[in-house]
């Protein structure tokens, strides 16, 4: 089954209890037949997306998570067929809208949706498709800001805490606090497990995963479950050092708020000259760079796209450095990072902790040239035709060549060439109608007065943006 996009769901329960689209529950959680409103409604369903088809197999379009909404208009006679699809596919509901093709939901459609525990939605005739998608983003938006404020209040909280005199004991009882989960450290002694007592299972599971991660050549991170409790072991910083957290409910803000209790846990436990602890601490605190303050490296810059966990994508890089916002992902890495399933990387060149900040701009350059050409990832690479140019020269020329734009026309330009005048990818790129990017590079051509159907003139115009973005220190699309 697809993974489900890592962002806060819509549970059905609050599309239901939303008088004005007046749905109901048919089918609820597990296959259970449902009375009505909220009898019976899939209260553990979260919804992550929505998508209308009235296609015989939309399950090629699905990336799981989905409202799938349908009227009927081609569901073939054989439901049961249609249904096993969508579950395989890894929809989260299926919503059934009455009239104008069926004037109730048919009885085979039902059974189904029972037999493989898919929750079916009856969707009135009053209330358009378009309506309840409109609710399911709202709800979503409201869920993120709610996920946000609530990183950015752990952050202060577990920061607060690392600042007291008890700081490791004090952190993990703030991290399980937030979590409402259990938190514990390998080797013992340090501090005592903090938070909820876990079922002997569970605490099993979690001290053998422990183990895993803090032997010589373990995996950098991982995940496991039992009796109900989600757990994960992430190392710090070496030296056979783990933090394990286990909680029975994991939300996506989960991910962050453990990541920077790692980060504060690796710099209170790395063994330092006496005195340094809390003074690496503020610095951190106060916003210089993390990885001065965990050590030289060097370090690796990746940008990320995809649909996958960003949790799970910074594991499997073996880092707990991450930081994701939508579909957008950055992680700093310490070893050379490799292709992953599901996911576009750019990648920069090794860099030392006063570098991290070109070593971001290659990466973003590296993850545009690797969704141009379609690459699972792209790295950042020096020399070629740029170094047999001279600087100055060369800036000279790109100023003289470019002057009839004005810095609109530029971005057009430099965007559309980085997707090799592809109108649609530009359009998405700068977030405007491909039919502004045709006017726009129209407009390019008057102006320069050169043919940009000719390789040679777009080999020349792309080296000139990039003399100009490199001299006022802009990433390189």
């Amino acid at each position: 089954m697809p993974p489900t996009p890592p962002t806060p769901g819509v549970a059905l329960a609050a599309l239901l209890a939303d008088r004005e689209l007046g749905l109901r529950a048919l089918v609820g959680e597990g296959g259970q037949a449902a009375a009505g409103d909220t009898d019976g409604a899939p209260v553990g369903v979260a919804v992550h997306a929505v998508h209308a088809s009235e296609m015989a197999d939309p399950s090629p379009y699905l990336l799981g998570g989905e409202l799938l909404l349908t009227a009927g208009a081609q569901l073939e006679a054989d439901a049961d067929a249609y249904v096993a699809r969508l579950v395989a596919a890894g929809a989260a509901a299926l919503g059934f809208g009455v009239a104008p093709v069926y004037e109730e939901v048919p009885p085979a459609l039902v059974a189904a949706c029972a037999r493989h525990g898919l929750p079916l939605l009856e969707v009135p005739p009053r209330t358009p498709f378009t309506a309840v998608a409109r609710t399911v983003w709202r709800l979503m938006a409201e869920a993120r800001t709610r996920e946000l404020r609530r990183v950015t209040e752990a952050q202060q909280s577990l920061a607060a805490a690392a600042a007291r005199p008890d700081p490791v004991p004090a952190l993990l009882r703030r991290l399980a606090a937030t979590l409402a989960g259990h938190v514990t450290l390998l080797p013992p002694g340090q501090a005592e497990p903090a938070g909820r007592a876990l079922p002997a299972e569970a605490a099993g599971a979690l001290a053998a995963l422990l183990t895993r991660v803090g032997a010589p050549g373990g995996p950098a991170t991982a995940t496991d479950s039992a009796a109900g409790w989600h757990l994960t072991a992430y190392p710090l910083g070496g030296e056979g050092r783990v933090l394990g957290v286990a909680v029975p409910d994991r939300t996506p803000g989960d991910h962050a708020i453990t990541a920077i209790a790692a980060v504060l846990l690796t710099l209170l436990t790395t063994h330092r000259p006496a005195g340094t602890e809390a003074g690496t601490l503020t610095r951190l605190l106060l916003g210089d760079s993390p990885a001065e303050a965990l050590g030289p490296g060097p370090w690796h810059v990746v940008h990320a796209r995809g649909t996958g966990d960003p949790q799970a994508l910074a594991a499997a890089l073996g880092t707990v450095l991450v930081d994701s916002h939508g579909e957008d992902v950055r992680l700093l890495a310490e070893r050379e990072p490799a292709p992953r399933p599901g996911w576009r990387l750019g990648v920069s060149a090794p860099a030392g902790p006063g570098a991290l900040a070109t070593a971001e701009a290659q990466a973003r350059r590296a993850l545009r040239r690797a969704e141009a050409a379609r690459a699972p990832l792209a790295r950042h690479t020096a020399g070629g035709l740029d170094a047999l140019l001279d600087p100055a020269e060369a800036l000279a020329h790109a100023r003289a060549l470019l002057a009839p734009l004005n810095p609109e026309h530029a971005r057009t330009l430099r965007a559309w060439l980085a997707h090799h005048g592809s109108w649609d990818r530009t359009a998405a790129d700068l977030g405007v109608h491909r039919n502004t990017v045709r006017q726009r590079i129209a407009r390019c051509t008057a102006l320069l007065a050169r043919d940009l159907d000719d390789p040679d003139t777009r080999m020349e115009l792309w080296f000139a943006l990039r003399s100009l973005d490199r001299h006022d220190n802009r990433p390189v699309t």
